[in-house]
């Protein structure tokens, strides 16, 4: 058994789990152990042959028998459990996500704003695991905790991913931000500075819970900018912890769509946003995507591939997912 396969179906039980706020703890905990088998990569036949899966960080004996039956049969009768009693099974028409042809990730933050590592110590996380390209989209201004970047700080950043590129070599560092979609779909930088950047993801972060319509209204807003090249964990969810937002979201999918902005499928395990029903949806209506990590730290780039199941499961075809293109390809370096 793949230890990526295997982390897949971890980090899909941990998702389904999550929907139970009482299961919360438990969600954590086959996340964690995901997310170690997505770094670690160790054999997990010869571990199991050996008795010894309890020995991978994260992993007590009901992970362990999780592991065992993987490795024994090739699938996981608890995950088929959970899936018929949440009602959501897998699909016939799943896609097939091959994540040796991806590129690299759009979306990561560095300690320029909340993140827990250097920029330099991101590119190099990023060039180990292949990546042609990495976006540094550290946060706008506008929540002051995460201490986000106004125009003259990203003028300063700007200046440390030269250097950066220069020193890790063979890796492009796509100078963007994460900026917040304000309460009237207006975005917290002014456009002239978002229009110098390569990349530009804009997230819903504050005032979730908006009137539908008035929600509707200004994520409309937010993708009909043309500086926006990416809408960032759409729904702003925490599952089993805080509800998403709530809008139209085919109307506001299908102007995306028209807009050539892409909707993130947002790989935290914390978030998994867009759900596999969203993203479904917003194929239908056209749209391409962003399959990122939203990594804080070097380790958490890890995320994508133990949540391209999720993509998988909302029947995305690769040519509909920007990190699988080439840097001259990408569509918001066309704009």
């Amino acid at each position: 058994m793949d230890a990526i396969a295997a982390a897949q179906v971890l980090s899909e039980i941990g998702y389904l789990l999550r929907q139970d706020p009482k299961e919360v703890f438990r969600a954590k905990a086959f996340s964690a152990a995901a997310w170690t088998l997505a770094v670690e990569r160790p054999d997990l036949d010869a571990l199991h042959t050996a008795n010894k899966l309890t020995t991978i960080e994260g992993v007590g004996a009901g992970i362990a028998k999780v592991l065992a039956g993987l490795v024994e049969t090739g699938r996981s009768s608890y995950l088929e459990r959970l899936r018929a009693e949440t009602g959501q099974p897998a699909r016939e028409d799943e896609s097939i996500i091959d994540l040796t042809k991806y590129q690299g990730d759009l979306h990561s933050h560095t300690d320029w704003s909340d993140g827990r590592a250097t920029m330099l110590e991101m590119a190099r996380a990023a060039k180990a695991l292949g990546y042609k390209y990495l976006g540094v989209t550290d946060h706008s201004p506008r929540i002051k905790v995460v201490h986000g970047l106004d125009a003259e700080r990203l003028l300063a950043q700007s200046r440390e991913r030269e250097q950066v590129e220069k020193e890790v070599g063979g890796l492009a560092l796509l100078q963007g931000i994460e900026v917040d979609i304000l309460e009237d779909g207006s975005l917290d930088l002014p456009d002239p500075v978002l229009e110098l950047l390569d990349v530009v993801i804009a997230s819903p972060h504050v005032k979730l819970r908006q009137e539908e319509s008035s929600m509707t209204e200004r994520m409309i807003r937010a993708v009909s900018n043309p500086n926006v090249d990416v809408i960032g964990h759409p729904t702003g969810r925490r599952p089993g912890s805080r509800e998403g937002a709530t809008y139209d979201f085919e109307k506001v999918f299908r102007e995306a769509a028209r807009h050539g902005v892409a909707l993130e499928i947002d790989c935290d395990p914390a978030r998994m946003d867009l759900s596999p029903e969203h993203a479904r949806l917003a194929l239908e209506c056209g749209c391409n995507f962003s399959l990122d990590a939203d990594a804080h730290a070097p380790a958490e780039l890890a995320y994508v591939p133990m949540a391209a199941w999720l993509a998988g499961r909302a029947g995305i075809p690769m040519d509909r997912i920007l990190n699988f293109r080439p840097l001259e390809a990408l569509t918001m370096i066309a704009k």
